[in-house]
């Protein structure tokens, strides 16, 4: 299963090993990886450098390092969890320029809104008025909601994604969507206004879905997304020549 690491890059070189393995079935979940003297000798390496490759598999949630008699590297197997946590990371600490996630958000929840309009079914349609319903009911009033607004406004997104039928739209916009929040609290005032403004472009894309207008679904969300964007690139470029002054 696995050859002598190129010497120029040893550690390296076993990490891909070991992870090919995985991702390719030749390793399945439960399995354990031969003991450490049989991979010292497959991979001519040393002791150091195999240990530290296999706690870089674990970082990267591939394997399971259980300690004891019985112990050893067992696969865990792929899965999205350290993905999502990665992109969440991102997401959450502002890593990501406002320009470049209203570039990514703009093409994408375009694609997302154009999508669902084509495949919702009778069921998704309802769920989605019902959502820009309950929208309305916390924004039209005489003290709006705004946290309960933002809410339903992410359960939103996601649900367009989820009406894509798209897995990797999915994963996405679950994770931003659920981590975009440190960015609307920094950089949108969220005041009447907006979030009348807000509520009524859910509205429209809902219908748009609803009537399977997939063009203008794709020119709404992208509109909406965009002039969002840009009011919170304007408040944080307002905010650095405010700090610079001071």
């Amino acid at each position: 299963m696995f050859r002598v690491a190129a010497q120029n890059r040893v550690f390296q070189d076993v990490v891909n090993q070991i992870q090919d393995a995985i991702i390719d079935g030749k390793l399945g979940i439960g399995d354990t990886l031969p003991p450490e003297r049989d991979l010292k000798e497959m991979f001519n390496t040393s002791r150091g450098t195999l240990r530290e490759a296999l706690r870089v598999l674990e970082e990267r949630g591939l394997i399971h390092i259980k300690l004891g008699v019985h112990g050893g590297a067992i696969v865990k197997g792929v899965n999205s969890d350290q993905a999502r946590s990665s992109l969440a990371r991102m997401v959450r600490s502002r890593q990501i320029d406002l320009n470049h996630l209203s570039e990514f958000r703009e093409g994408v929840e375009g694609n997302v809104a154009s999508l669902a309009a084509q495949r919702a079914s009778d069921e998704d349609k309802k769920k989605l008025l019902t959502m820009a319903e309950e929208a309305k009911g916390y924004v039209f009033r005489q003290e709006p909601d705004r946290d309960a607004f933002i809410e339903v406004d992410k359960r939103f997104h996601q649900e367009l994604a989820v009406i894509s039928q798209n897995p990797v739209y999915i994963f996405v916009l679950e994770t931003v969507h659920d981590n975009i929040h440190r960015y609307y609290d920094r950089y949108l005032s969220m005041e009447k206004g907006e979030l009348e403004e807000n509520c009524r472009d859910l509205q429209d894309i809902a219908h748009a879905v609803a009537n399977r207008r997939s063009d203008e679904a794709r020119l709404l969300a992208q509109s909406h997304v965009l002039r969002f964007c840009k009011r919170m690139a304007k408040r944080q470029n307002i905010n650095r020549v405010d700090k610079n002054s001071n």
